[in-house]
């Protein structure tokens, strides 16, 4: 077996592995909040924002100094880094005695995040340009299939085992792909000297060709994900206006958030292949605009079920997005800045997982929900054309 097959086949274990575990802690923070003592609701659910969110910020400024070590250390390094520091966190978490301590090891969590980053890191350097677009597609479903699994599985063993349970199961399932990684991941990483002096971000990118369109790619990955995800925080109470089974709302929103996991699982590895034939840069124009011909109507929906089957249309296109730009990261990006390329992308999807709920919340608070999908629609059709007018992508066509 040819060794990025190998390193694909033991990184989507790993990256399966640690999905599970960290998409299975989300749903349970309120409950545990509680547990701890804290009893009035109002302040659970600060509580909840604030421990939830602080862990991705903290990782958004430790993402590309951890891009930077992969570098100057090698891919595997960090796998282990990541996978062993969240084990030990989390498994920690569960002898927490308050609130506060349970926040100290959420930011700490954050230090130690990206076993995801580094596992794309390392197949997007080992993979050759014709089989790119196929092997971080592929790699792409082992994150949603565990994300999918994973509210599921946590569910599970709190109702038999307890919360504290969930925390210790996590952490060894983290240690699980810290083992797997150590065992089975080859790593034929070999430096190359890097301008130490250069330390500021700014500096940094004006040394790099192709700076311009590495930034664009930036900007696409955080405006995709903050109209993609901004939205999650809503559909629930957009179910509950649409349906009147009031008892089966947790369970018809738990579909509809299914749904479109599910089609991303189903079309990641085809539009992979198809990137690698037609170019990610067409993929990812084509995902962008039909994502934002998608959301439009979601906004004139009259039942849940038509609701859940365009949630399904829509993770067809966000099967295309993260695969296309971690392609073309990888294509235009030189090899020795890899590793810190791939932590500034990572940064930008953090900072929108950490306030993700808070643009969503406020537009339809103030302007009401189905103004939501038509500002994502917008919002997508404008990241779309920039990036067909203004980064010459499509004129030149370098990354074909």
């Amino acid at each position: 077996m040819e060794l990025w097959k190998r390193n694909l086949f033991v990184c989507w274990i790993g990256m399966f592995f640690s999905s599970i575990g960290m998409s299975q802690i989300a749903p349970i923070l309120p409950l545990y909040i509680k547990q701890l003592g804290v009893t009035d609701v109002s302040l659970i659910q600060q509580y909840s924002g604030i421990i939830f969110g602080c862990t991705f910020v903290v990782a958004a400024f430790f993402s590309p100094i951890g891009g930077k070590a992969a570098d100057k250390y090698g891919r595997k390094s960090m796998l282990l880094r990541a996978s062993i520091g969240m084990g030990i966190v989390i498994f920690t978490m569960a002898f927490v005695q308050n609130v506060y301590q349970l926040l100290g090891l959420r930011i700490l969590q954050g230090v130690f995040t990206g076993y995801a980053t580094a596992c794309t890191t390392l197949i997007a350097t080992q993979t050759d340009k014709n089989h790119s677009g196929w092997a971080l597609g592929t790699l792409a479903t082992a994150s949603t299939t565990g994300s999918l699994i994973g509210p599921t599985v946590g569910g599970y063993i709190e109702s038999i085992l307890g919360l504290k349970s969930t925390f210790i199961i996590t952490g060894g399932l983290l240690f699980v792909s810290f083992i797997i990684s150590i065992l089975f991941v080859v790593d034929n990483f070999k430096p190359k000297e890097i301008k130490e002096s250069i330390s500021i971000p700014k500096e940094q990118l004006n040394i790099l060709p192709n700076k311009f369109l590495i930034a664009s790619i930036f900007v696409t990955t955080f405006i995709t994900q903050l109209a993609l995800y901004s939205i999650e925080p809503i559909v629930t109470i957009y179910i509950s206006q649409l349906t009147n089974f009031a008892s089966n709302v947790a369970l018809i929103a738990g579909l509809t958030f299914s749904a479109s996991g599910l089609a991303n699982l189903l079309a990641a590895q085809k539009l992979g292949k198809m990137s690698d034939k037609i170019g990610p840069q067409k993929v990812l124009l084509i995902s962008l605009l039909w994502a934002g011909i998608i959301f439009i109507p979601q906004a004139f929906v009259k039942t849940a079920w038509q609701l859940m089957l365009l949630r399904f249309l829509l993770g067809l296109s966000v099967a295309g997005l993260n695969p296309s730009v971690n392609s073309l990261l990888k294509k235009i990006a030189p090899e020795e800045y890899v590793g810190k390329i791939f932590g500034y992308n990572a940064s930008a999807q953090y900072i929108v997982c950490s306030s993700r709920a808070f643009l969503g919340g406020q537009i339809s608070a103030h302007l009401g929900i189905r103004t939501v999908f038509f500002s994502t629609s917008l919002l997508l059709f404008m990241n779309a054309l920039w990036m067909y007018k203004f980064t010459g992508l499509f004129i030149k066509d370098k990354t074909k």
